[in-house]
């Protein structure tokens, strides 16, 4: 295996590489396509062509010991109702019943809630000239939006947030700490859950206690208690913590590309594909990870059952087999298929709101600034090796 015999090296938890791991990813690519690192006993593919074939195979590489590499090498107990954390046919029940919050009509329908949430964070910074990506708008804005499809009210979304960050947060340099049945905690929705019930609304959790469907065992029924606190958990959770981070990174990378940034300030109708860039260029979850149900083979190189397999989207996004020039951040570029948001059964199921919460977002923030510079002095990168990306991404506007 050439990557344990020369110099190259790749962990996710390594501090240093994540602060720039393209040109690792480069290395892995050219000189290890099927890389394992010995130290933390895991496999990585990093091509493009690789990737999405692995990300179409779930049931040779299975989402069913979760999809973080931390929580697949734990061998967690994963509770029902976890459903990026299943396997067809249990995740196809589970996934359908979800998509209910994230459908075409939908979506169209929350435009102007989310326009109306950008308005609210971003007017009264207006007359300032300073303007923080993250604390301003990305600790804000997602959680409001799921709070709002979903049904969590407002006075609970502050602890929702803070759950959804910290049980991602990891020490530099180690792996995230997991605890076997604790990683999905929906204990926090319980009070919510009973009073929903009792006070019926427009918003998917009414709709989840109400829907009758049939289960993997041919039985029609309800949504347990328990499958309800835990869908809560996950929708939450993965809606805040990945979208929050694409504010950062939108903050920067246009920041640096400043005749990009005066091409999307004079013509809004390029916004769309400027978040497509972004999510290709600098992706809020860098990688998954699957469990490797059965012997499979890249390149020539037999991956055994049994392995964790780290799936290295960021690479593949960067790869120049599939897209031309990719180190280059390009708003004109046409659209060639990032896989961000993964392939398959596990198709980001949350991908449109994201597109609208990144696109809206953006032409907010550009009707009323128009041009900023990124104050890298005083950023503050985010140490989690889940999401990458900030915690702080001050600007100063007008500049």
């Amino acid at each position: 295996m050439e990557g344990t015999l020369s110099d190259l090296y790749y962990d996710p938890w390594d501090v240093e590489i994540d602060l720039d791991p393209y040109p690792t990813f480069r290395r892995l690519r050219d000189e290890s396509p099927v890389y394992y690192n010995e130290r933390h006993d895991f496999w990585g593919l990093s091509r493009y062509a690789d990737i999405d074939a692995a990300l179409r195979e779930p049931n040779k590489l299975s989402s069913a010991k979760g999809d973080i590499l931390e929580v697949v090498k734990a061998d967690p107990v994963m509770p029902p109702g976890v459903f990026i954390n299943e396997d067809p046919p249990l995740h196809t029940i589970h996934r359908a019943l979800v998509s209910r919050a994230f459908t075409p009509k939908r979506i169209r329908e929350i435009e102007d809630k989310v326009r109306a949430f950008c308005v609210a964070c971003l007017d009264p910074i207006v007359g300032s000239d300073r303007f923080d990506f993250v604390q301003d708008l990305g600790a804000e804005l997602p959680m409001r939006t799921i709070g709002m499809l979903v049904g969590i009210p407002d006075s609970d979304q502050p602890s929702v947030r803070a759950h959804a960050h910290a049980v991602l947060r990891n020490k530099p340099g180690e792996p995230l700490p997991v605890k076997k049945d604790h990683y999905f905690d929906g204990d926090m929705f319980g009070d919510y859950l009973a009073w929903r019930t009792k006070n019926p609304s427009d918003d998917l959790i009414t709709e989840l206690l109400n829907v009758e469907f049939d289960d993997e065992t041919g039985a029609t029924r309800r949504l347990s208690t328990q499958e309800l606190l835990i869908f809560l958990a996950v929708v939450a959770g993965a809606g805040v913590e990945t979208t929050g981070r694409l504010f950062g990174w939108m903050g920067k990378v246009l920041g640096e590309n400043p005749d990009q940034l005066a091409d999307l300030a004079a013509n809004a109708a390029l916004v769309p594909n400027a978040i497509e860039e972004l999510l290709r260029y600098e992706p809020p979850g860098p990688h998954v990870a699957r469990w490797v149900a059965e012997d499979v083979e890249f390149h020539g190189q037999t991956i055994p059952a049994g392995s964790a397999l780290l799936l290295m989207l960021a690479s593949a996004n960067r790869d120049e087999r599939h897209f031309t020039d990719p180190d280059r951040f390009d708003i004109h570029r046409r659209p060639g298929g990032h896989l961000t948001f993964g392939r398959g059964a596990h198709f980001c199921l949350g991908a449109p709101l994201a597109r609208l919460e990144g696109r809206v977002a953006l032409e907010e923030v550009l009707k009323r600034f128009p041009s900023w510079e990124v104050d890298m002095a005083n950023a503050r990168r985010s140490r989690t090796s889940t999401v990458r990306g900030w915690d702080s991404m001050p600007t100063v506007v007008g500049a």
